[in-house]
């Protein structure tokens, strides 16, 4: 018979075994550590666990197991003693959403639902439990999820993408936007797709009435790479044709799992799709993060290319999901996504009712660009098929046969009233290729030939015309004639004064115009049908670049010395919105870039290459948007130059390098009177078509740089005392 020791020792023994097993509801754990002041960080270093563990803790996703368990009972147990919960005065639904203690600062923006109309919610897709985020608890009963608020599509309520993460005990995570974490239970690449369509919730609504919902998107870091049986890295061969081999046991079991990938496979970027449901997309795009699909010289920092592959999934789904709710969700590179925004902007087609059956039928878009048309000669790049047979083997074509309206890439030698300052201040506009877009008239037709036409500004296209007799100290400007020996050329990317007949887009000739020169052109090729196609890409990627720069305290309303501080201590002020402020101006320059695409050694020379079959590939749209942007500069240069006898030195695409005496914007950059800057001189501030400060040098240093080199040459982009600094742009 046991002796009364014994008995007491058994019981005690009892009551420790409850004391591990018997938890605190999930809400009432994370209500007692906030009582505290504690942070999940300080617990996790106190059991020895990760922090994620302390955060699906709290959100009754996951159980401590022992011996963290009884220590985690025993923390509670004493948190309780403290801070007793206050008498509750309606039952209150266990909150769904997790807010990593990385998350910090602004969330991404609801998106609003399509103007299109949707589906009614019923109650079999709008159930109140969290999308497969059950519990491994047994009889864990699914929590009530918030009320979704009436401006985020309901079939989109979990945001555009996640961040789809692993941890050591083999549990899947989806990071969504607002720090919401989704448990997910596929085993598989296919059942992660299936999972991703049937219950995630993801996705983002059309940006246009006429346009297209975007396909949710999945990031996989590492580890998820890991547990779903995908290798780290791609081998060399695979590197080189941009996909993982289809003797692949994971693309073999896409293909049995009757899921279908597109010509590009399973790569960096990869689409995997089913059949669709009526006009219903499913449609899954992969991004895998350690194959580098996200470039960090677009969507992540130059001197930290690491940065992307160890920032935490909560981070980097605010980052990626900052991005697509005020640019769109991401499309691979930032050129690319740049491209696809003028898209889904500006539809090229429609549903329109047939008066007569009643049925609908696909219309064309006026404002869009709807079909490939003939291309002209003068504005496609070497390599294209046209020109095959038509030069010698490397002939570099002339400016009488190419149109070559590039930004610029000037300098001069130093006079000795530049040496008379002591430094040399670079100013850097923002985003200028974007603002250059802003109410420019763009063709939206094919060419039409003209010989010896009278030059009509309204006709966008290229023009064969002489500008060789435009003297810019012949040009009266406000009253007053500038030293054209100390400014490039506005028509030549290199400054240059003309020679001879070259090939212009509309905006260069125009300009020569505008400076009071007579112009007859010998030729051209213009388009009758125009418009304003790329207003509403400029107008969203300026409010993407200027909310989130407020979001670094850099605001419109800054005074200029307040500017220039707000900007050195922006990146101080959060490293993730500096990232999204990289890849806004990136995306802005890219997509610009992507008119003109040029064949990346796909095929042959003079054979088609992919980007050719796009209606988008437009090299006259990118030749009169940098025609644009370079004029637009020169246009200031030269109301600088009469107001205050200011001659810039350098300018490397839209940095530009003025003498100074002092080290400051504020040092050189003139005024009127009143202390307000030049009439449609450089002014600083954020907006795009402003400038900031990119850097200072010592004239002595730039004499230097000279000396080792042997010779003058464009110092413009040496200049960086900021190093991001035009960065993306």
């Amino acid at each position: 018979m046991s002796t009364e020791k014994e008995l007491f020792g058994a019981v005690d023994a009892l009551l420790g075994q409850v004391a591990q097993d018997e938890l605190p509801a999930p809400a009432e754990r994370k209500r007692l550590r906030e009582a505290s002041g504690l942070s999940q960080a300080q617990i996790a270093a106190a059991l020895g666990a990760r922090r994620e563990a302390v955060g699906s803790w709290e959100a009754g996703r996951t159980e401590p197991r022992p011996p963290k368990r009884a220590a985690y009972a025993r923390l509670l147990e004493g948190l309780a003693a403290r801070f007793p919960a206050p008498a509750p005065e309606a039952p209150t639904a266990v909150p769904v959403r997790v807010v990593p203690e990385a998350f910090t600062g602004p969330s991404p923006e609801p998106v609003p639902a399509p103007a299109a109309a949707q589906p009614p919610r019923t109650a079999e897709s709008s159930g109140t439990a969290r999308p497969s985020a059950s519990s491994r608890r047994p009889g864990a009963k699914k929590t009530a999820r918030p009320a979704t608020p009436a401006a985020v599509d309901p079939r989109f309520e979990n945001g555009p993408l996640a961040v789809v993460d692993a941890d050591e005990d083999g549990q899947v995570s989806a990071y969504c936007v607002g720090g919401l974490v989704l448990d997910v239970p596929a085993k598989t690449i296919p059942a992660l797709v299936d999972w991703t369509l049937a219950e995630a919730r993801l996705g983002q609504g059309r940006l246009h009435r006429n346009g297209r919902d975007a396909d949710p998107i999945l990031i996989l870091t590492a580890a998820a790479l890991e547990h779903y049986g995908l290798p780290a890295g791609l081998s060399e061969e695979e590197r080189r044709t941009g996909r993982l081999a289809d003797s692949h046991k994971v693309v073999k079991q896409i293909g049995k799992a009757g899921l279908q990938l597109t010509q590009r496979g399973l790569g960096p970027w990869a689409r995997l799709y089913r059949d669709p449901e009526g006009s219903r997309r499913r449609c899954v795009q992969l991004c895998i993060l350690p194959w580098n699909a996200l470039d960090t010289r677009e969507w992540g920092k130059r001197d930290d290319p690491q940065l992307l592959l160890t920032m935490h999934p909560a981070d980097l789904a605010r980052y990626l999901g900052l991005y697509a709710a005020r640019v769109m969700t991401p499309r691979g590179t930032t050129a690319t996504t740049g491209l696809e925004l003028m898209v889904a902007l500006r539809p090229p087609t429609r549903a329109e009712k047939d008066p007569v059956t009643g049925e609908f039928k696909r219309a064309l878009n006026d404002d869009a660009l709807t079909q490939l048309y003939p291309v002209v000669e003068c504005e496609v790049v070497d390599e294209h098929p046209i020109l095959k047979g038509k030069f010698a083997r490397h002939h570099l074509r002339t400016p009488a046969e190419m149109l070559m309206e590039e930004p610029y890439d000037w300098c001069r030698p130093l006079t000795d009233e530049d040496y008379a300052n002591r430094y040399l201040v670079t100013i850097d506009l923002n985003m200028s290729f974007a603002a250059a877009a802003n109410g420019l008239t763009v063709g939206l037709n094919g060419p039409t030939h003209l010989t010896n036409p009278v030059f009509d500004a309204g006709l966008p296209g290229s023009w064969l015309v002489d500008l060789s007799h435009v003297d810019l100290s012949r040009v009266d400007v406000a009253g007053r004639t500038v030293n054209g020996e100390l400014l490039p050329s506005p028509f030549t990317p290199k400054g240059d004064r003309p020679t001879g007949p070259a090939w212009y887009a509309t905006p260069t000739v125009a300009y020569a115009v505008e400076l009071g020169f007579d112009v007859a052109p010998l030729e051209a090729y213009v388009r009758t049908q125009s418009g304003r196609y790329l207003d509403s890409w400029y107008k969203r990627l300026r409010d993407a670049y200027v909310q989130t720069m407020a979001d670094m305290g850099v605001t419109t309303d800054l005074t200029g010395s307040e500017f220039l501080e707000a900007m050195a201590r922006r990146k101080q002020a959060d490293p993730t919105m500096a990232l999204l402020e990289t890849a806004i101006k990136a995306t802005a320059k890219g997509g610009i870039g992507k008119l003109r695409q040029r064949s990346r050694g796909q095929v042959p020379y003079y054979e088609e290459y992919p980007a050719l079959k796009r209606e988008t590939w437009r090299p006259d749209i990118r030749a009169a948007v940098l025609a644009n942007q370079r004029v637009g500069l020169h246009r200031k240069l030269m109301k600088t130059a009469a107001a205050a006898d200011l001659y810039p030195v350098a300018i490397g695409t839209d940095a530009i390098v003025y003498p100074s005496p002092g080290p400051s914007p504020l040092d050189v950059l003139p005024q009127t009177p009143e202390g307000k800057p030049v009439p449609g001189g450089f002014r600083l501030g954020v907006s795009p078509g402003m400038v900031k400060h990119q850097g200072t040098q010592t004239v002595l240093w730039a004499e230097s740089q000279f000396e080792e080199r042997g010779g003058v040459f464009n110092i413009a982009n040496l200049i960086k005392t900021d190093q991001s600094a035009g960065e993306g742009e």
